[in-house]
């Protein structure tokens, strides 16, 4: 089982949606460990700050390494020191996410992710505890939360006992370099659109046969560049 420790300035933010749903299913069965940590409980001063002015000016605040150097310790402590956990910080200069980065860390025993906050972190805590940046998408929004979220999301369901066998998340879009097959369900026919007829033929080769087929179908219309590396 795979235990993901969350450092944000917005547990509640996070454990809301890690409660819900799938992931909140696999938490309570224990197939994943997700834990959130709040930054700010490791602050030195009584007021909880955790960011200043940047060196060198610019508009906005930048967190300070102190709270966050000793939350992750402190996560790092717990897990133990035989542990060599995976750190990470979603940020937008990281390396693209990307299911083979998803399925890479999905192997490992524990992850850390830090969610940043208003105009980022000072570099000198990614550096001296050797940080690796991964983006979810060339954009920026308001925090990290969001794209750990994400990480945490798609981590999640590649363990086993998370979704209901492997083929849920096999035959998806990315899994194996394509995208996905058109889905459809009932009505056979709505708005006079019918399911293709091969779907409810009961033919299982027949079947496999059309949904590989639609799946090249699809990527070379939808993003052909995933074609020239499959």
């Amino acid at each position: 089982m795979i235990r993901i420790d969350i450092a944000t300035l917005f547990p509640e933010m996070c454990e809301a949606f890690l409660s819900e749903s799938i992931i909140g299913r696999a938490r309570k069965a224990g197939a994943v460990d997700i834990s959130c940590r709040d930054i700010r409980d490791y602050t030195l001063n009584k007021h909880r700050k955790v960011d200043d002015k940047p060196f060198g000016g610019g508009t906005g605040m930048v967190m300070m390494c102190q709270p966050i150097y000793d939350c992750i310790k402190s996560i790092l402590a717990d897990i133990g020191e035989s542990a060599r956990p995976r750190l990470i910080y979603m940020s937008p200069q990281g390396r693209p996410l990307t299911q083979a980065i998803v399925k890479e860390l999905a192997s490992e025993d524990n992850l850390v992710i830090l969610c940043g906050h208003y105009e980022g972190v000072d570099q000198r805590v990614l550096d001296e505890l050797s940080f690796e940046e991964i983006s979810v998408g060339d954009f920026v929004v308001t925090g990290g939360e969001l794209p750990a979220l994400m990480l945490a999301d798609a981590v999640s369901r590649l363990q086993e006992g998370v979704l209901p066998n492997e083929d849920a998340y096999s035959l998806e879009s990315h899994y194996n370099g394509l995208l996905e097959h058109p889905q459809y369900t009932r009505p056979e026919e709505w708005h006079e659109r019918r399911v293709p007829e091969v779907l409810i033929s009961g033919h299982h080769a027949n079947i496999a046969k059309w949904q590989q087929e639609a799946s090249r179908e699809v990527t070379k219309a939808k993003r052909p560049d995933l074609l020239e590396s499959c």
